[in-house]
This record gives structure tokens, C-alpha cells and sequence, in this order.
């Protein structure tokens, strides 16, 4: 319903921007949260702004995880301290697991090796490894709690 209100805002003005259609977007949203503020099913007026804090959130962590593999291309010095680490999921359904091993393999610097037979352990490679508990930490709490939440 609220692309609708996006192309509709976007018919009406007859600018076809990226601008304009954002302006529609949060305009519709703004109506929408508007008509349903007393109905009993409010989820996505708080799945939307997750959605978008999470894609926030992932393009930083890929622009820095960019960054840091250009630097040890360009340098002489190599940094890579690689290792296998394996990572216990809170993620249940084939869905989640996908989507998090997807989000993960998309990070410079990390890809999914294997998912285990009960379905409740990741294998990561890893390119920089400065500490297995504070990377399996930061994973948690950052990439898989948010995801989570978005899809539960």
C-alpha cells in the first residue's frame, strides 16, 4: 500500500526522482501510520524503519570490510590472519539461515563454508581474524539480532 502512495505522489507531481519518490514514500507512510495508529497490528510501522537502519547498517559494515581488503591489496604488508570459525545460530528456519549466510558471504572478507547437519551451526572463513569471541560477538549482536528482527 505505501508504493502505492509512492507512484501515486509520483504521478501526481510528475517528477520522476529518486528524491520525490523517497518524499512520497515517507509521505504515505506517514498516512498510513496516521489511519491505523489505533488498530491492534502495528508491525510494519516498525519493520520499515528496521528495514532501513539494517541496510544502513550492512552498506557500512560492507564499506568498511571494502576498505580494509583494498588497503591490504595496495599495501606491501599483508595482514590477512585467516581462520575457520564456527558460529552458533540463533537463526531456526531455512529462510533465516539463508539470509543470514547470505548477508554474511556478501562482506568482503567472509564466506559460508558449510552448514552443519542440525541446521544450528555456521563454518565461517574469515580473512581477518583478530579474536574468534569477539567476532562470533559482533556477528550476533549486530548482523543476526537485527536480521531477526526484521523477519520475525
Amino acid at each position: 500500500m505505501n508504493l502505492m502512495l509512492s507512484f501515486i505522489w509520483v504521478a501526481l507531481t510528475g517528477s520522476m526522482y529518486y528524491s520525490n519518490f523517497l518524499f512520497g514514500f515517507l509521505l504515505g507512510f506517514a498516512i498510513l501510520w496516521i489511519m491505523n495508529k489505533n488498530e491492534a497490528d502495528q508491525r510494519y510501522f516498525y519493520r520499515v524503519p528496521k528495514t532501513v537502519s539494517f541496510i544502513l547498517f550492512f552498506l557500512w559494515e560492507m564499506i568498511v570490510a571494502n576498505v580494509q581488503v583494498a588497503y591490504d591489496v595496495i599495501t606491501p604488508k599483508f595482514f590477512i590472519k585467516p581462520a575457520i570459525v564456527k558460529y552458533p545460530m540463533d537463526a531456526k528456519t531455512d529462510l533465516e539461515i539463508n539470509l543470514l549466510s547470505t548477508f554474511i558471504s556478501l562482506t568482503p572478507g567472509t564466506l559460508i563454508l558449510d552448514v552443519s547437519e542440525d541446521k544450528k551451526t555456521l563454518f565461517i572463513h574469515v580473512m581477518y581474524m583478530k579474536s574468534k569471541e569477539q567476532f562470533v560477538s559482533t556477528l550476533k549482536n549486530n548482523v543476526e539480532r537485527r536480521l531477526l528482527e526484521l523477519l520475525r
